[in-house]
């Protein structure tokens, strides 16, 4: 005989701005680290990949809050559907 399943617990809250500022961060401090220090002509191409990881985290520290406010107006339209439904 096998044991009942436990429901699943809530997910965690997270912040996700702040890990893609903190990422960002990184990326921007890898750059002036390279930057610093130097790179070989034929290794140059790491600034253009730190240069991207910047570029991707402020487009994710725009995005996020937009997503996050869609899916919550998505989550509130379909509670008050389900609300009309039930009253009627």
């Amino acid at each position: 005989m096998s044991r009942p399943r436990r429901p699943d617990p809530q997910p965690l809250a997270t912040n996700d701005v702040h890990i893609a500022i903190a990422g960002t961060v990184a990326w921007a401090v890898a750059l002036a680290v390279l930057l610093v220090v130097g790179l070989p002509s034929d290794e140059r191409w790491w600034l253009w990949v730190c240069a991207v990881g910047i570029g991707c985290g402020l487009f994710a520290i725009w995005y996020i809050p937009r997503l996050q406010a869609a899916r919550a107006r998505l989550v509130a339209e379909r509670a008050a559907e389900r609300d009309a439904k039930s009253n009627t």
